[in-house]
């Protein structure tokens, strides 16, 4: 009597499922069909069907990302996608990098060449080991169908631990479909390892606070989640620390809070970036204080001799790498913020400085209509926004000029609301947007994308449609790459060249998609379309038309920028 077997892709799916997968996101591929065959009969594994890898890849990094937030919905588990070889990957590869420079957990599982095929440059065949090793935590292969469980449980716990990043495995398709014995099962669900406090630590660090006279902490990053944005709030409100948050982590405490500063990276307050300049303490939370966040480096400055760097982090290998660091702690930054709010140091007096930093933000985030407002006014639009819908709609966006209106003005109240990549990746709001309406399904999803952003993954308004997503999306049309075009007038004014974009009738593509949607030229027209967009359920779309003079949130145009030059 023979033992009875399952196959290695059939063992595969049981171990995702072990490991707390409840959704994958894909393109499929010949490479791996057992796989999909070991899902057609599965209920508890939903498979979401894309229509180009870099789009399946996105809702993958964006699913680890809102997962890792925690709270309601979030299950601290990675994101996952599955993709074929060679050109499947290669195009996946764009949401592997966001996953890596933005600290979210992510898992791309790649069908291969079949083994014996491998190292003769087979069919679309890849080192993924080599290609992927840069910008993964992890990258290997798996040829012994026996190993699949240990190797699926390491790339989870890979994936989530220290400071979150994507891991990529590649499955060769003959591995897939050999047999191996039923008893062998999945390793139990791996958890993201504790990270302890040290108490000596919290003693300096406290010591060093009670002694400044200028402090601020920068927040948002690897491992932060509901528990650290409640926990670091209350802290900070009980200290009177001002609260300035890493580029597109804006969602990391509660605007809301009397200590929010506003957030850091690109068109940021002039006066938070004073106030950064001038501090002589530095509490930097899970932040890797990136070239965007502190403006190339500049501030904090990479050498300080007149501030106090205090840097929490859940990687080691993070701490010292480019900043002269006083104090360094690794630890998950959950634990270091619970533990901050439960400090008790008579010694330390508020600070006024985190109410003052608060009224500065308010003011600067507050939009006030010019004496000639153009006829539709972006920073109108978003004020509009945030009367129509509800505080913990969720908005994502991928890079352009265009995003800066929402990064100043909307507040992004609940947790999680922001959805973008630090990497300033093109092409990501809208399937990050299909993810959000996937995972939040009660909770408002809006998409905002540039003209030339949106079509970079706006195929993936198909499978929005496909799946029943509810989600809403905002095409900004100024018919030019509008962040080069920007820097082109400042480099080159009045020389346009490889920036003017020829677009279609977005409102139109929308509609064949199988949308509902509208088009808006003014303000008001704009403000008419939501509210009825907010009405109906599905895909709906609106397609915002403005002029190019209207450059950036800054305040930024095309003839005020030729007129310095």
């Amino acid at each position: 009597m023979t033992n009875p077997t399952q196959t290695a892709a059939e063992l595969l799916v049981d171990c995702m499922k072990e490991q707390g997968t409840d959704r994958i996101f894909t393109v499929p591929g010949e490479s791996f069909l057992a796989v999909l065959d070991a899902l057609h009969e599965r209920t508890d594994i939903e498979t979401v069907v894309c229509r180009q890898e870099g789009g399946a890849a996105f809702m993958a990094c964006a699913d680890g990302a809102m997962s890792a937030a925690g709270g309601a919905g979030g299950t601290g588990r990675p994101g996952v996608a599955f993709v074929t070889r060679g050109p499947g990957a290669t195009n996946a590869s764009i949401g592997v990098h966001v996953a890596h420079q933005d600290s979210q957990p992510m898992i791309l599982f790649v069908g291969d060449v079949a083994r014996p095929m491998r190292d003769r440059e087979g069919f679309q065949e890849v080192n993924f080991e080599a290609f992927f090793g840069p910008i993964a935590k992890w990258a290997a292969r798996i040829d012994d169908p026996a190993r699949v469980p240990e190797y699926v449980a390491r790339a989870y716990s890979v994936a989530m631990s220290g400071r979150p990043g994507p891991v990529v495995l590649a499955l060769p398709e003959d591995m897939l479909c050999d047999h191996v014995d039923a008893a062998i099962k999945p390793r139990p669900m791996v958890t993201r390892p504790a990270q302890a406090v040290c108490p000596d630590a919290m003693q300096a660090i406290f010591a060093m606070l009670k002694d400044a006279a200028s402090p601020v902490a920068i927040i948002g990053g690897a491992g932060w989640n509901a528990k650290a944005r409640e926990h670091f709030q209350q802290f900070a409100e009980k200290v009177g620390l001002p609260v300035a948050t890493a580029f597109r982590r804006q969602d990391a405490i509660d605007p809301a809070s009397p200590v929010y500063a506003g957030n850091l990276g690109y068109g940021p307050n002039p006066k938070l970036v004073e106030r950064v300049k001038q501090a002589d303490f530095v509490l930097a939370v899970g932040a890797r204080l990136g070239e965007a966040t502190t403006d190339g480096y500049s501030f904090p400055a990479t050498d300080h001799p007149d501030q106090l760097l205090i840097h929490i982090h859940p990687d080691p290998n993070e701490i010292g790498r480019v900043y002269l660091t006083e104090l360094g702690l690794a630890c998950s930054v959950d634990e270091f913020a619970e533990a901050a709010a439960l400090w008790e140091d008579d010694a330390i007096i508020p600070f006024d400085a985190g109410a003052e930093a608060h009224r500065e933000w308010q003011d600067w985030a507050s939009h006030t209509p010019s004496e000639n407002p153009p006829a539709l006014d972006m920073g109108a639009c978003v004020t509009a926004m945030r009367e129509a819908l509800p505080a913990d709609t969720i908005i994502c966006n991928g890079a352009g000029n265009f995003a800066g209106w929402w990064h100043r003005y909307w507040r992004y109240a609940g947790y999680p609301t922001q959805l973008a990549p630090t990497s300033g990746a093109m092409g990501y709001g809208v399937p990050a947007g299909v993810a959000a309406a996937l995972r939040y399904p009660d909770r408002t999803v809006v998409t905002v994308a540039g003209d030339g952003d949106f079509l970079m993954n706006g195929q993936e308004l198909a499978t929005a449609v496909q799946h029943g997503a509810n989600l809403i999306v905002l095409v900004v049309d100024n018919g030019a790459y509008g962040t080069i075009r920007m820097h082109q007038e400042r480099e080159y004014p009045g020389r346009v060249s490889g920036t003017q974009l020829s677009n279609p009738d977005f409102a139109a593509l929308g509609a064949a998609f199988g949308g509902w949607s509208a088009s808006a030229t003014t303000t008001q027209e704009f403000t008419d379309a939501l509210a009825e967009a907010k009405e109906r359920a599905g895909l709906r779309l609106i397609h915002m038309k403005i002029d190019v003079e209207q450059l950036a949130a800054s305040g930024a145009t095309v003839s005020g920028l030729r007129a310095k030059a």
